[in-house]
Parts: C-alpha cells; structure tokens; sequence
C-alpha cells in the first residue's frame, strides 16, 4: 500500500548547535495520504551544483514531493528579494529550502511557508562547488533537513558497494549513484563486499593471490589491506560485521560443507566455527542490529532458506516459513537497522523476487514482481529503503526500492553490477545538528 508522508502541526522544540546558534527543530508524523510539498529555491549561480544535490537527495528520501520550478517567470535563478511565501504556497508547498553562502561556508535556512519565517538555520563548512568529497558534505545537509522536519533518518550520506561482473573489482558510489570508485586493487578477484559498522574499513573475499578465498579487510582511507587469519586457505566467503565491528563472521566451504565461523578482527585472532553441519551448506550470514542474533541460508533441510541462531552458534532454528510446492529457495538476507525486518530473495515464478519478513508478527511479503530477476538486496539505514540488483532493464543494474512507497528508480553503472551492501551514514565534517 502507498504510504505517504504529511506534515502535520508544526511542533517546535528549541535546540542550541553545537557552535552556539540558537535553533529550532521541526517534526511531523506519518499520514496515509499525503507527503509534504518542499521546494529548494533559486540561487545564485555559484551554488547551483549545492542546490541540484540537495533537490535530488530530498526526492531520493522519498519523504516530500519534491516540487521543480519553472525555468522562466518570478522565480528565476538569483532573483533577489524578500521570500515570496504566498508563491510557493500556490505551487503547493509547504517548506522551502533556502541556500546561500560564499568562500567555504553554506547557510542552509528550512522555511515554514504556512507561517512565513525560518523554522531552521545553520552555517556549516561546504565547498560550494560540491564536488568530490564535498558532496558528502551536501548528502549530510540533506540528510539534517529530513531530520528537522520529521525527526527520522536519512539515507543521502551514504554510500552503496558493489562488484562490477566484468572486472570482478569492487566499486563505490554515493547513495544517488555519482561518484564511482574502484575500491579493491586491479589485479585480483573480489565478492562478497560490506561495510564495517563506522565505514573506516570493508571486507570482502579475494579469490588467488593471498589465498583461493581469503577475507580481506581493507582501510577506505588508505587502501591498506590486511588478510583475517586463517582465512589464507580455502574458500571463505560472504563476510559481514558486527555492530560493534569487532567480529567477523562467514562461511567456510570445504569438500563436506559450508559452515559459519566468527573471528575477532579487533585482535585479529581466535576464529571459532558457530555450525557443524556434515553434507550442508550454510551461507550469507548477518548479525541482528543488536548483535545477538545471527540469520543466514542453510540447506540442511533440504533447499536453502533462511535460518537464524544466537551469535555464538547455539539456538539453531528455522526462522523465515517455507511453503514446499509454492515458492523456491531462498538467499542473501539482511536485517533492517531497527531489527524488525529480514529482506531476501526467494525463487518465485521462475526468477528472484524481493521478500520481506516481518520478524515479530512472522509475515512475508512479496516486494516486487514480474519482470526480471530482482535479488541481493541489502538495507539503507533508514530501514525503508533496499539497493537490489534487477535484470529489468536488460542487465543486471542496482536499484533502489522504497518499500512505503513501492517507488524504484535505477543506479546506472557500467557492465553488470552484483551484490551490493549500503553503508551507515558516513561523511566528514560537522552535521548541522552536530
């Protein structure tokens, strides 16, 4: 069902940032009905690539309609003055977005359109040609205004892994697809990448060189790269973190099985194995958010579904229902931030489909249909938002699927892109509410 969001008694609570300015934070709740209406208003020509960013990433949340302006009439770019409330309020609007500033300083101000003032304000350090890495700098602005307004996460200062099928290097990309970068060195085979907890670091499996399948993890900033112990022999695949990002956990496949093993990369030691299955595969392990569950794929039943069990291996049990006859195999699950939610994908119709599993009321729900393959989907922070790879278009893309909105829209990248894991927040410099 469509879910919307409205904006609905503007409630102000007065907060102090950080560098001693006075604001004053605005919320909302959820509406069935409606989003609320948001315009980023003309600038001058300087800041042109700030205000693009910053539309683009309100649109991306999928927590406004975003309203365009027309390119001619009384609202050209720079147009000086007094804000024309009455203007942007026939356009049906609710909030607008000012942006101004010069030198190495933005002033983002969120108006309240209904009563004509500013409701938000602050200046931060931004290179007002957002480029490199100041986009982040912008992601993060965007990010702040979905929290002013509704108190909620954001998902713009992100940023979206992947493997790239040609090349079988690892890639990066900002949460709106820009900014492309190689991750994993040229000369070497990579799967299987995730994000560490705080986004210093990832991890993936490198076939051949220091092993046919070692787990490597990798600084972001440097590049330098450290193989997990006892993982230079062997296949070892799918890692994935801790919340805490002390531990690593993944599979280990031998001519018997696949089991799971844990490692603490804090102290890069101790690896202990969490499953003893004999002739089983079990795969694609991921920690609830509070660390004390771990749901994975195993076939020991018979065709792989999704299992879960405590993070030290014991309490093994059947998590996601199965109904033999009706729908396939199931693969690849991860959990949303607020733990209530498992998305996979599961055989459906001859092709992978998106499903979710409502942890505590034990539902599943379909989440897209025919017309393609759709699978490896990985949550974004907020919890409503997946990255998903989809033949839809004729090879397989990511995209990025709003499970209130059921909206999905396409990240372009070169060859065809395979498992994808979406970052936490992440960013450099002060957040406006910081």
């Amino acid at each position: 069902m469509k879910c919307l969001l409205v904006l609905v008694g503007l409630a102000l609570t007065v907060a102090r940032l950080s560098w001693g300015q006075d604001t004053v934070r605005v919320k909302g709740v959820y509406d069935p009905a409606v989003r609320p209406g948001i315009v980023v208003l003309p600038t001058a020509a300087a800041l042109d690539s700030v205000r693009a960013i910053l539309a683009r990433d309100l649109d991306y949340s999928d927590r406004f309609e975003v309203i365009v302006l027309p390119a001619q009439g009384p609202v050209a770019p720079g147009a000086p003055g007094p804000i024309n409330y009455a203007l942007y309020r026939s356009l049906r609007a609710a909030l607008a977005v000012e942006i101004g500033g010069t030198g190495g300083a933005v002033t983002i101000k969120l108006h309240d359109l209904s009563a004509e003032l500013v409701r938000q304000e602050a200046t931060v350090p931004l290179d007002p040609a957002g480029t490199g890495e100041a986009r982040m700098g912008v992601h993060r602005a965007a990010d702040d205004i979905v929290r002013w307004v509704l108190d909620r996460p954001g998902t713009a200062a992100t940023r979206i892994l992947f493997l790239n099928n040609g090349d079988k290097r690892i890639y990066r990309i900002d949460s709106d697809g820009y900014g492309q970068t190689p991750m994993s060195p040229s000369n070497v085979l990579a799967m299987s990448p995730v994000w560490s907890p705080d986004g210093s670091r990832i991890a993936y499996t490198q076939l051949g060189g220091e092993g046919p399948g070692a787990v490597i993890l990798q600084s972001v900033a440097t590049g330098t790269r450290i193989v997990v112990p006892t993982t230079n022999q062997g296949q070892n695949i799918t890692p994935a973190f801790s919340p805490d990002g002390r531990k690593l956990i993944f599979s280990r496949l031998t001519e018997q099985a696949a089991n799971l093993y844990s490692v603490n990369v804090a102290d890069l030691c101790c690896a202990e194995r969490l499953t003893a299955g004999r002739f089983a595969e079990n795969l694609s392990p991921v920690y609830s958010p509070d660390g004390r569950r771990v749901a994975f794929v195993s076939n020991r039943s018979g065709s792989p579904q999704i299992y879960a069990m405590a993070a030290d291996g014991t309490d093994q049990e059947l998590l996601v229902p199965f109904d033999y006859g009706t729908s396939g195999n199931s693969f690849a699950p991860d959990w949303s931030a607020d733990g209530t939610t498992l998305v996979f994908h599961r055989e459906s119709g001859g092709s992978p489909q998106l499903v979710s599993f409502d942890v505590g009321a034990r539902q599943l729900r379909q989440r897209t249909g025919p017309g393609g393959r759709n699978e490896d989907p990985s949550f974004a922070p907020d919890g409503r938002h997946v990255v998903f790879v989809s033949n839809r278009t004729g090879r397989g893309q990511l995209h990025v699927l709003d499970f209130e909105t059921g909206r999905v829209r396409q990240i372009m990248t070169p060859g065809v892109a395979r498992l994808p894991a979406w970052s936490r927040p992440l960013g450099r410099g002060r957040s406006l509410q910081d």
